[in-house]
């Protein structure tokens, strides 16, 4: 739940690095095909694609952290707890499967 609250707040700075990173990818890449593959252009160009890397580092990040809450679930139904904790149990998996933790951008 703490973590579905982060991903909202921060739902439109992700959103704004896509659409960085969709203008800056094409940009790139006209300015290598402009400037051609010479030592002084590269030097030029280098600011534009470590952003671009960083970019795809950090939504790549993000994925992975989704993709662990996801198994969350999974993890605490396997977990023993003791005698006629099962019900409970359930209601935990349920609760955390429908709160849909991760970071989603619409």
């Amino acid at each position: 739940a703490v973590l579905r609250k982060a991903s909202v707040s921060v739902e439109r700075s992700l959103l704004l690095l896509c659409l960085i990173l969709a203008c800056a990818l094409p940009l790139t890449l006209m300015d290598l095909r402009i400037l051609g593959i010479k030592s002084p252009s590269v030097a030029v160009i280098l600011p534009s694609v470590s952003v671009t890397i960083g970019i795809l580092y950090m939504l790549l990040l993000a994925a992975a952290i989704s993709e662990q809450c996801a198994q969350v679930p999974a993890l605490i139904n396997a977990m023993s707890f003791g005698e006629g904790t099962e019900a409970s149990r359930q209601q935990t998996v349920e609760y955390v499967r429908n709160s849909a933790a991760g970071f989603y951008v619409l």
